[in-house]
Formats: C-alpha cells, sequence, structure tokens
C-alpha cells in the first residue's frame, strides 16, 4: 500500500482485482465514526486520487453495518468544546467537498446500518449498492441539530425535494428497497450479493476508459457544485445546534435508547 494511505490507520485498504482499491470502515459500534476516522475519511480522497493505482474505490463497512455513525465520544466532544465543534465542522465540508472532487469513481456497498457521517460515504459515492435490509437514517433532526453533512446538497438532487423534506425533518429510516424507489441509492441488490455486485461494477469500471468516466464524473458533480451555499448554510446550522440544550437532550436520548424530550428554543421570526 503506498504510503500515502497507509497513514490513514483507521481505515483498512486492500486492493480485490487491478485498479480496485477497497477501503472498509471498521470500528466498535457497527463502526461507529469516531475522532481519528472523522478526520481521516474527509482527509483521504485527494491521496487516493493521487494514487496510480487506483481507478476505482469500493467502500463498505466491517460485518453486519456499513456504519452507525458518529461515535457517542465524538457526538459529545463536539456538543460540549467549541474548538471540537470548529474542528469537525471543518472535517464534514472536506469529506463532502474532497469526495466530490475526487475524480476517480466511488462504488458504495451498504450492509445494515448506514446513518450520520457513515451515511454521507455512502451516498455521496458515484454508484450506491444496498442490500434489501439496509437501514438508511440521517437521524439529525433526531439528535435536535439541523441535518447537515451531506443530506441538504445531495438529497433533493436524488429524490426531490417534496421527499427530501420529509424524509429529513421526520428523520424517517429506509431499507435498501424504499431507498432505491426513492432514489436514494443506484441499486438494491439480496444483502449477500451486495459486496459481489459492488465489485463487478468497480471492475467494469476498472477496465473502461479512464477518461471518459472520470471527466463524465467531474461534469455530473458541477450538480452539486451548484448547491454550495445551500451546503455550506446547513453544516453552519447543524454545528449551530451542536451547542444547544436539544443536542445535549438528543444525544443522551439515543445513548439510553428513549424518546428525546426536547425543550430548547426556536429560532426567532420576524413579525
Amino acid at each position: 500500500m503506498p504510503a500515502d494511505l497507509a497513514r490513514f490507520e483507521t481505515l483498512q485498504f486492500d486492493r480485490p482485482d487491478l485498479g480496485v482499491l477497497r477501503i472498509t470502515l471498521e470500528a466498535p459500534g457497527l463502526n461507529a465514526v469516531g475522532r481519528a476516522m472523522h478526520a481521516q475519511l474527509g482527509a483521504v480522497w485527494p491521496a487516493i486520487d493521487a494514487d496510480p493505482e487506483t481507478r476505482v474505490v469500493v467502500v463498505r463497512g466491517a460485518g453486519r453495518a456499513f456504519s452507525a455513525g458518529g461515535s457517542f465520544d465524538l457526538l459529545e466532544e463536539v456538543a460540549g468544546d467549541e474548538a471540537a465543534r470548529l474542528r469537525v465542522l471543518r472535517e464534514a465540508r472536506d469529506l463532502v467537498s474532497n469526495m466530490l472532487e475526487c475524480s476517480k469513481p466511488i462504488v458504495s456497498a451498504i450492509v445494515g446500518p448506514a446513518v450520520g457521517a457513515g451515511l454521507a460515504v455512502a451516498l455521496l459515492a458515484d454508484i450506491s449498492i444496498a442490500g434489501r435490509s439496509a437501514r438508511i437514517l440521517d437521524g439529525h433532526t433526531r439528535l435536535g441539530v439541523a441535518a447537515g453533512d451531506h443530506a441538504v446538497i445531495a438529497w433533493p438532487l436524488l429524490c426531490g425535494m417534496a421527499k427530501a423534506k420529509y424524509l429529513l425533518l421526520t428523520s424517517t429510516s429506509l431499507t435498501g428497497e424504499e431507498a432505491e424507489r426513492a432514489g436514494l441509492v443506484s441499486l438494491c441488490v439480496d444483502d449477500d450479493a451486495v459486496h459481489d455486485t459492488a465489485l463487478g461494477v468497480a471492475r467494469d469500471l476498472a477496465a473502461g476508459s479512464q477518461s471518459a468516466i472520470r471527466l463524465t464524473k467531474m461534469a455530473l458533480n458541477h450538480w452539486y457544485r451548484l448547491f454550495a451555499p445551500a451546503f455550506d448554510a446547513s453544516l453552519a446550522y447543524e454545528f449551530l445546534g451542536f451547542a444547544g440544550q436539544d443536542a445535549r437532550e438528543g444525544i443522551a436520548a439515543v445513548r439510553e435508547k428513549r424518546a428525546p424530550h426536547f425543550t430548547g428554543p426556536a429560532p426567532a421570526v420576524d413579525s
């Protein structure tokens, strides 16, 4: 493995086929994203883009999950410390912008839960393959913060504004089949076929014209770039929310597996 990739020690890399780099997310708590992994998920893409041996990337989670999202330790650090909020906000922005600017196609293999920061990687992939029983959930409003990460820049394009508002405002969970019908994922297959299907797509992409494929991706991603102001606003609102009492209650409720009781103030409305 090139030295530039070996330094991302929270991510597992292997090369299952010629030109294909596979990233596996593996961590306690259904591959929850901790402090170091969150930083590295944002920073790894320029290194991949510069790696001459990689034509296509496959991203998957270890075991029975893609990723349960941010770890409780990371969420509580962000909620309790201003410097942490600013650091993680920048990392969240880097994750989205660096995935979009990576010229090499990215394929995600989604099995089990895909939530929060993990879901951002899964759905920002150029081609997303979900298992039928995958559980796809943005979940920000359930935590008491605005939907940030990738959701505002991606979901209205993927499934339309009406469906995006319903899913994001209500924090509704979708199976892989429901996500495919809504347009959030590229393809839904049987759970036991997800990894082979993703690898098959990656092989086809690796064997194709690299200039044609990469330039097509770069052109299509201008649709995301058009919504950069909305994306920046959503991140600002999300991390503003992490400083409030609703976020503390939301994190506690998820940790304690109970319904939240939100009592924080709403934004003032001009009369």
